[in-house]
């Protein structure tokens, strides 16, 4: 099947050009000023941007053993509605993916049900190195270590089963960075003055910038010492943003950051109108970590956006703030805030797709995607940079029905999205034939 789009600003490596973009099967096969080859389908792009599919490295899609929030088909699906065609999906799952079996279940899964392309992190912990070596680095995008008992029983303290994880692989290594004792003991000042029912402004100051800051810049000495490659997720503090180099090119760098959307949109403000919702592990901190954030990733000392989509239910998000778990659902989400504040002046185009197609595809080696170039596969998105909507419980896709969004308007849409070649979203409505295909790596 062929697929032409014609008149399109082309978003792009750094440039915007007017161009069409041709599409055969599953690959890019032409790109130039003007094409006038036949095709099955035309597409009038005028007055519209494509760019790559975004590629999302860091969410929580729930399946297996917590599929009542969240599984690979829903939030898959709300994935390719907010433009995102890859996702690598973490293993604090149940049971967490910390054998090669597992993690094999996890692939099987989405082979059936995912509507975007997929990857799955193989889980550390502090008794199954043997297993973690066995990971296959052609199509398994890294091992994921939380220094931090954020989520689950994944909590890998042991110093010396992360120097042999560190010394062992030469795969990419994925971190969760909170200090668990700088936690604990915060937890209990709070605990002892308000009991349970903490209230959720002092998230913040629980899971501290001392918590992050303590355990990123320990991984990062293990990361030098032992010159593994190392990823940190989730950057929430200014102070940890100093870890970080730009003096080198993407692909040379060993040590790289990651930040999330809601740590560039919200602060500790707004625990006021929002509450629970926005617990997230790392918290979400002040005005001064939000521009700091912001301030490196636009200096290229952070790498890549992503989510850390992680959906609870409405119910569980209304307890205490010790029962209240953390995270919240952004996948469909995330490009439009990103395309907001590039309304906003904040961040031109050709970097919002640096940051969350181009980068997160050389960080990790993704096979032939995250560009627009002929020979890759196509995963495109296009965009209406002047429509208005708002996040409202109609238009959410999310297995769990709410976003800590709702009632936010946006002034840009994804109108289209291509998964393959294959056209997978179109003006609000779903292909619901499923395309994603298994993630591959390049292995130096």
């Amino acid at each position: 099947m062929k697929t032409l789009i014609k008149n399109v600003k082309i978003v792009n490596e750094g440039k915007i050009v007017e161009g069409d973009v041709l599409m055969d099967n599953d690959l890019i096969s032409k790109i130039d000023s003007q094409i006038s080859e036949e095709a099955d389908r035309i597409i009038d792009g005028e007055g519209k941007y494509l760019l790559p599919g975004v590629i999302d490295d860091q969410v929580h899609f729930r399946e297996p053993g917590l599929t009542y929030k969240g599984d690979i088909e829903t939030e898959s699906r709300a994935a390719i509605a907010g433009g995102t065609t890859s996702f690598i999906e973490q293993p604090n799952t149940v049971p967490n993916a910390v054998t090669q079996e597992l993690l094999a279940d996890k692939y099987e899964i989405a082979s059936q049900k995912s509507y975007a392309n997929y990857g799955f992190m193989m889980g550390g912990t502090n008794d199954n190195l043997e297993e973690v070596l066995k990971t296959n680095p052609r199509n398994v995008p890294g091992i994921k270590l939380f220094l931090g008992s954020s989520t689950g029983n994944m909590l890998v303290d042991n110093p010396e089963t992360l120097e042999k994880i560190f010394s062992n692989t030469k795969m990419l290594i994925a971190v969760h960075c909170e200090d668990e004792a700088t936690i604990k003991a915060n937890t209990q000042k709070y605990l002892d003055e308000y009991g349970e029912d903490i209230p959720v402004k002092f998230h913040h100051l629980i899971r501290s910038e001392e918590a992050c800051y303590k355990s990123s810049s320990k991984a990062i000495e293990l990361a030098k010492k032992t010159g593994a490659r190392l990823h940190v997720f989730h950057l929430s503090t200014a102070k940890e943003t100093e870890l970080f180099r730009n003096d080198i090119p993407l692909k040379d760098k060993k040590i790289t950051a990651e930040v999330c959307v809601h740590h560039l949109t919200f602060t500790n403000e707004d625990y006021e109108t929002k509450g629970g919702l926005i617990k997230w592990n790392p918290a979400v901190k002040t005005q001064k970590d939000k521009d700091g954030l912001w301030e490196a990733l636009l200096d290229d000392r952070i790498d890549v956006i992503a989510t850390d989509h992680a959906p609870h239910t409405w119910e569980e998000k209304q307890n205490v703030y010790t029962k209240c778990p953390s995270g919240a659902p952004l996948v469909q989400h995330s490009l439009v805030v990103m395309l907001e504040n590039y309304k906003n002046g904040k961040i031109s185009l050709e970097r919002i797709v640096e940051k969350m197609a181009h980068n997160p595809a050389i960080l990790f080696r993704i096979e032939k995607r995250g560009f627009i170039r002929e020979g890759y596969k196509a995963d495109l998105v296009l965009v209406d940079l002047n429509e208005n909507w708002t996040v409202e419980k109609d238009n959410i896709l999310y297995k769990c029905g709410w976003s800590p969004l709702e009632g936010m308007n946006f002034h840009s849409k994804v109108t289209h999205t291509f998964v393959n070649g294959n056209l997978v979203y179109e003006n609000g409505k779903i292909n619901e034939q499923k395309f994603g295909e298994r993630l591959l790596f390049e292995v130096e």
